[in-house]
């Protein structure tokens, strides 16, 4: 089977709608970028929980994908005119042919090297060093794939921190990538917590996957105990709002603390709130990320 991808140029106020609407006329899928993606006139979208955005770019490039014998032109039009809008008169069509989309999925997921023995694979690949630590993990709907700086910097600060039989939190642990990596290392007992259901669920069967023993509870559950080693990778908005929780968890006298989800011009900001319990320093820097770490006294 072949399909068409239509492609046209709208306004921020319009994209959705127009998505929308696509849709609900017969359009397989609807979606949105930015039409100045890669040029000085990009727009990034950065968004996180109590930060203001103005979602949408300017100048929005609409992409829809329809079966083969759609009229497009007549689908654009009966689209403008359900929400009343000028028609679109300038658009382009590309035949899309079937592919294999499983493994052109797969393709763009090689095995990531941490460190000298700390990879991670999707399952579908071989190792490419069976005698290193390595996380077997597929990408899915929780966050977490090893890609992202954040995680990477998370990953070799664990590297360094985790000894045999510590205990270890994973705070916000989306996939469970931190989690297991800390089993892997050698904890004792493994702990995470996310608010996502979905995370929690992906998170014990990645663990399962690893052979790992690690607890993974949701946000509605109480969470008690002290750890040697505590993770958040999370955001800055959460990280400020969940300080005293996040420090209750770190063992006193000794007990350390990794926070990252952090941009470089929060990393002040993050310090001075969670100074009160535990002086953190940046421990290192990934693209425009920071990870912090610091000791309980």
């Amino acid at each position: 089977m072949a399909w068409q991808n239509v492609s046209f140029l709208t306004d921020a106020a319009s994209a959705e709608p127009l998505c929308d609407a696509l849709i609900e006329l017969g359009a397989l899928s609807a979606s949105i970028e930015d039409a100045d993606a890669g040029t000085a006139d990009e727009q990034p979208q950065f968004g996180e929980p109590g930060t203001p955005t103005t979602p949408g770019w300017q100048r929005s490039r609409v992409l829809a994908l329809c079966e083969s014998d759609t009229n497009v032109s007549e689908l654009l039009q009966a689209a403008c005119q359900q929400l009343g809008v000028p028609p679109i008169r300038d658009f382009s069509v590309t035949a899309l042919a079937e592919q294999n989309w499983v493994q052109l999925t797969q393709a763009q997921f090689d095995p990531i090297q941490i460190s000298g023995r700390l990879w991670i694979v999707p399952s579908w690949h071989e190792s490419p060093d069976p005698s290193a630590i390595n996380l077997v993990l597929d990408p899915g709907m929780a966050f977490g794939t090893g890609s992202h700086p954040t995680t990477r910097l998370c990953l070799e600060w664990l590297e360094k921190t985790v000894t045999p039989g510590c205990s270890v939190f994973d705070y916000g642990c989306g996939s469970g990538i931190l989690a297991i990596a800390a089993g892997k290392l050698g904890a004792r007992e493994v702990r995470g917590l996310d608010i996502d259901p979905q995370a929690v669920e992906a998170a014990r069967a990645n663990a399962e996957r690893n052979a790992v023993m690690a607890d993974f509870v949701d946000g509605s559950q109480p969470i008690d105990g002290m750890y040697d080693v505590v993770v958040a990778n999370i955001l800055s908005n959460p990280l400020r709002v969940l300080a005293p929780a996040i420090c209750a968890l770190v063992r006193p006298a000794g007990g350390q603390l990794a926070l990252s989800g952090i941009l470089r011009e929060q990393a002040d900001e993050i310090i001075a709130v969670y100074a009160p319990w535990i002086a953190l320093t940046v421990a290192d820097v990934g693209e425009d990320w920071v990870c912090l770490s610091g000791r309980k006294i």
